[in-house]
């Protein structure tokens, strides 16, 4: 297992974010929504994929009310992308995040693959101001990890280490969770970026008055080991 100290010895860089790449980031559609989107109801979600690179491609991740009630939103996928980049067994990822202040928001970074394979970096929601959701779906783990240093409008820096044998999670350089499970020796996944909207089933709606939201994410880097995982 890593050590708990910022940084990524042993490991070499794989994966440099940059958001306004179409070579690496597809904008507006995920194949983890149905039919790749545009929206996906049946998860509580108000999302309508956009596109438009004002949405994700700054690194400012934006959601706006549309006239029929769902919100125009801003995803960015490496499936489907030119370079297809892939997370994969003994990856570390680390990211900067500033933590959306609306209710509604749900912003995450996660991944997916062939219907499955997800795990969530993080997920947010700002009715529960000091919690972030570190969630293991490939083996059905997960952790609330609640924080003072978690709140609405925060930075907050993230590591998660995808481990054979235990998925392991930093958060702000601490020690978070330790899911004990893993990913198994074979997983590889797409990542995902976005914002979405909570429609009311598991988190409150956006108010009736609020017709924007963003979050934003930084220095997104993923490191591989640099001798064959085992």
């Amino acid at each position: 297992m890593h050590s708990g100290k910022t940084g990524s010895r042993g490991h070499r860089p794989v994966l440099t974010a940059d958001f306004a790449s179409y070579e690496q980031w597809v904008a507006g559609r995920s194949w983890a929504y149905p039919d790749g989107g545009p929206t996906n109801p049946g998860d509580g979600k108000l999302d309508h994929l956009v596109p438009d690179p004002s949405y994700s491609r700054g690194g400012v991740f934006r959601a706006t009310r549309r006239p029929e009630g769902t919100w125009s939103a801003g995803l960015l996928t490496t499936e489907d992308s030119a370079e297809g980049f892939t997370v994969r067994t003994g990856d570390v990822l680390e990211a900067r995040v500033r933590l959306p202040v609306e209710q509604g928001a749900w912003p995450a970074i996660w991944t997916w693959r062939d219907g499955g394979n997800e795990i969530d970096v993080f997920e947010y929601h700002p009715d529960n101001p000091d919690v972030l959701e570190l969630s293991n779906h490939v083996r059905g783990s997960g952790h609330d990890y609640t924080d003072p240093a978690v709140r609405p409008g925060a930075w907050v820096g993230l590591r998660v280490a995808f481990g054979a044998d235990s998925v392991v999670w930093w958060v702000n350089g601490s020690p978070a969770f330790a899911d004990g499970a893993g990913v198994g020796r074979g997983w590889h996944a797409y990542l995902i970026v976005n914002l979405s909207v909570s429609a009311g089933e598991h988190h409150p709606a956006p108010e009736p008055t609020a017709s924007a939201m963003a979050y934003e994410v930084s220095n997104l880097r993923v490191f591989r080991p640099s001798t064959p995982h085992s």
